[in-house]
């Protein structure tokens, strides 16, 4: 029920007085002492690039106090001919070791790392050569300028220490001055701690979500591949805390430490609580960079600020639950100069939560993008009341059955239609659909659902979801030997969604010697099609695949006592 505010005036003052109220009442949660990496460095630099620029920077950071730099040549000489300049800047860095790359062997050049140890080196077809240990004997580099036209790192948020720059850039002297300074040791926070038991990426040997993969812009979480399964790290010397994974990922298993998700809700909540209590009204929630914050002027006394480390730190769960909590609308305000990622990222996140509050019954236009300076759109009135009603509760304690609890509460106080409606791309909201025809009740994909979504019967062979549990992962039809699953992407505005229901059931085959039920009929025929011809089963042998496990074992055993050498024939 979306209730228009009427024109009136508004008692700012009072607002603001309700803000403090609730600032004193209760804090915004901080980590004061987080886990964090160390990064040593002693300030030996690798820069690359065409000849003159590589030499001029080189000569710039050795007077700015670092080590004789290594010079890479990655591209010719830029400019035209040598002229009486480039012979003194020759002289100048004459001591300073160099290496010439061929057109092919720079493409080949392969850097990774971060401060205080990037390893770079020339793929080969034979083998590899380490150029920190052939040109200046170390094991490593410590900062590295890239020059050239075509960044080696092209990445919207590089690891700390490097740096790719072009020569006339206006900020050129302060880049430089900056990449000098990272010599000694530095502390980083470990902004994310994983739990590799919620996550939903990869399960038997197939691939499931790689949301946290798709969203990162400093290429800090990465899949590795194990003899089977495989699982996500997050690089915590490269990782710069911009919290989309966390955010992007469906289950939880991703948990940003500043503060944690959870804690950001519990605030969220108090904040509004206590704001309402004080006699605060038509309150609009502002998601911003705590930095941003700083920089501006006080806003308006019903715009209550949540100040997050880094934007991406906030996704539609967070901002749902502000409307859930009592908020009027929710504004998220984007800084210009954001990585490309990451404002695809928000746009994603606007999109799914516009397409819930629609499924819902409620305007879309409660969650809204601010741009950083509009104060005039920062402090705007909302154009719809605060839902009415009992507060939110929250049920459950991890990130999905948190979100239900939203998603449930803003059902109660809008008009959902009941109907499945269309979401974004990739987002998580979904359903199965399972050919009855097809399935033979293997539950291979109740063993490869990361989430209580899919579940087997207690007693009778059956196959249930819950819809409101499944991430759209898409483990369970990559396990599906029968390719009898199919996703149905979208939301279910219905109650229905948190019921379990059943997908397919069948009655169960009773084992022909002792009548115990141990499998479906359906099983036991695809078994026998396709070990039909197996040895094996040759013959009055292939009947064991009607038997359960126990009588099927004793029917070997007395084979075997008939006839000893029977299995020298298999």
């Amino acid at each position: 029920m979306n209730q228009r505010i009427d024109i009136m005036p508004v008692d700012d003052d009072r607002n603001r007085q309700a803000r403090e109220a609730a600032r004193q009442r209760v804090s915004w949660p901080v980590n004061l002492t987080p886990a964090s990496v160390g990064y040593r460095s002693e300030g030996h630099a690798l820069v690359l690039g065409n000849e003159r620029d590589v030499r001029r920077a080189a000569l710039a950071l050795h007077d700015r106090g670092l080590p004789a730099p290594t010079l890479l040549f990655t591209e010719p000489m830029a400019g035209g001919e040598p002229d009486q300049e480039d012979e003194a800047l020759l002289a100048d860095t004459a001591g300073m070791t160099s290496q010439r790359l061929s057109r092919s062997q720079a493409r080949s050049l392969e850097l990774e790392g971060y401060l205080g140890h990037f390893s770079v080196r020339l793929a080969g077809v034979d083998d590899t050569l380490d150029l920190a240990r052939a040109l200046a004997d170390r094991e490593h580099f410590d900062l590295v300028l890239d020059l050239g036209e075509t960044p080696v790192l092209a990445l919207e948020l590089p690891p700390p220490g490097y740096i790719a720059l072009a020569w006339h850039d206006p900020q050129r002297d302060e880049q430089l001055e900056a990449l000098a300074g990272l010599v000694g040791e530095f502390d980083k926070p470990r902004y994310f701690q994983i739990d590799n038991a919620l996550c939903a990426h990869s399960a038997s040997g197939y691939t499931g979500c790689t949301r946290c993969l798709e969203v990162c812009p400093a290429d800090a979480v990465k899949s590795h591949q194990g003899r089977i399964d495989a699982w996500i790290e997050i690089d915590p010397f490269r990782c710069h805390g911009v919290g989309s994974c966390s955010s992007a990922c469906p289950t939880g298993a991703i948990q940003f430490r500043l503060p944690e998700t959870a804690r950001q809700q519990e605030t969220l909540l108090a904040w509004l609580a206590a704001y309402r209590d004080a006699g605060g009204t038509a309150p609009v929630v502002r998601f911003a960079e705590a930095g941003d914050l700083a920089a501006e002027g006080d806003a308006a006394g019903h715009v209550l600020d949540i100040p997050l480390e880094e934007l991406g730190a906030a996704g539609h769960d967070q901002w749902l639950t502000a409307l859930a909590g009592g908020a009027a609308e929710v504004r998220i305000q984007c800084r210009p100069g954001m990585p490309d990622r990451l404002t695809a990222f928000i746009d994603d996140q606007l999109a799914q939560a516009h397409a819930l509050l629609h499924a819902l019954g409620h305007s879309p236009s409660r969650v809204s993008r601010l741009t950083a300076g509009d104060t005039a759109a920062r402090d705007a009135l909302p154009g719809e009341a605060p839902l009415e009603g009992d507060p939110l509760v929250f049920t459950g304690s991890d990130k999905r059955d948190r979100l239900d609890s939203v998603l449930d509460h803003l059902a109660h106080h809008g008009t959902p239609d009941g109907q499945r409606h269309a979401m974004p791309s990739g987002a998580p909201y979904g359903g199965l659909a399972v050919d009855g025809e097809a399935c033979t009740l293997c539950l291979s994909c109740v063993t490869n659902c990361p989430t209580p979504a899919l579940a087997a019967g207690d007693d009778r062979p059956l196959l249930s979801l819950r819809e409101a549990d499944c991430v759209q992962c898409g483990l369970c039809a990559e396990a599906c030997p029968e390719n009898a699953i199919t996703l149905v992407p979208g939301f279910l505005a219905n109650a229905g969604r948190r019921e379990r229901r059943v997908q397919h059931e069948e009655a169960a085959f009773p084992c022909i010697r002792c009548g115990k039920p141990f499998a479906t009929a359906s099983t036991v025929a695809t078994l026998k099609a396709k070990l039909a011809d197996h040895p094996y089963f040759a013959g009055d042998a292939l009947t064991r695949l009607e038997m359960c496990e126990d009588c099927r074992v004793k029917d070997v055993w007395q084979a075997m006592a008939r006839d000893p050498e029977s299995q020298l024939k298999v």
